[in-house]
């Protein structure tokens, strides 16, 4: 079984002479009509986590709600099918956009279709930093194949499954049981990394990073946290590790304590339940970086 780490790593310092370019580039691929506030509660997520520049891509319909709720991030608009789901765009746009990012998210809120499901592949398998990738893309990977995760170099990806998705992902594993059978979760999370070559943040009550060789338990965090888009969140904050400077394992070990963290601190100010995703997100930067 993999060894368990214990230490938080340090977040990357800035530079006295940094500029946001040098900050760390996130791209999300991210939303769908009636989603588009999983896309900025990613992009949230990953401006309060450090990043110097974040960029969303979403379905051309949700683009003006995206910008309008948070005007630091850019925003780009992609093609949509009648449901207000993503459509590839042109090969060099998306060559593109991806050659931009330190770290890459795919995901939060996309819904499912079959042309989202050839885009993930696509995205996985063209990104060249480290992809993040959540929610309706892990969906995307399950019901079609992991195998853009296998060609990808080792843990240079990043999958952030809850219990559902986990079940999905691993045939034979009950939801239930990844839930919560603290040894089951742990077994399934390094059996996946090591199936994908990824390192796996498999969300819940002690939240388990792992590389398939190294594990980490996360202890922040409370049962408040249940509520929605916190997950999304939690990616955009990796992503913004990853696009300082992190190794993909630190950036999800640190990231997981981070977010936990801020909605402790987020549930001493508001109450123990009822905290929102984007409150968490508000805290990150009062968290110690150091």
């Amino acid at each position: 079984m993999a060894q368990r780490v214990t230490t938080i790593p340090p977040a990357p310092l800035r530079r006295p002479d940094a500029h946001k370019g040098d900050a760390g580039r996130v791209v999300i691929l991210a939303g769908s009509r009636g989603m588009s506030g999983a896309a900025v509660l990613c992009g949230l997520g990953a401006l309060r986590g450090g990043a110097g520049l974040v960029r969303v891509a979403a379905p051309a319909s949700a683009q003006a709600a995206i910008a309008a709720a948070e005007p630091c991030l850019m925003t780009m608009a992609l093609p949509e099918d009648a449901d207000g789901r993503m459509l590839a765009p042109d090969v060099a746009i998306l060559r593109e956009l991806l050659r931009s990012a330190d770290a890459t998210v795919v995901g939060p809120g996309l819904g499912r279709s079959a042309a989202l499901d050839a885009l993930v592949a696509d995205v996985v398998a063209a990104a060249g930093a480290p992809v993040l990738v959540d929610a309706d893309a892990l969906n995307s990977l399950a019901g079609t194949s992991l195998e853009p995760l296998r060609s990808r170099r080792a843990t240079s990806s990043v999958l952030t499954p809850h219990p559902g998705e986990m079940a999905r992902l691993l045939p034979g594993r009950s939801a239930e049981l990844m839930r919560g059978d603290a040894g089951a979760r742990l077994e399934a999370a390094v059996s996946l990394a090591r199936e994908t070559r990824a390192v796996v943040v498999l969300k819940g009550r002690g939240t388990i990073v792992t590389d398939g060789e190294r594990h980490f338990v996360n202890p922040s965090g409370s049962s408040g946290m249940a509520a929605g888009g916190m997950g999304d969140v939690l990616a955009g904050l990796i992503a913004a590790l990853i696009g300082r400077g992190m190794s993909p394992f630190d950036a999800a070990c640190r990231g997981v304590w981070q977010h936990g963290a801020a909605a402790d601190r987020a549930a001493r100010r508001v109450g123990s339940v009822g905290y929102l995703a984007r409150e968490v997100a508000d805290e990150l930067p009062r968290v110690d970086f150091g």
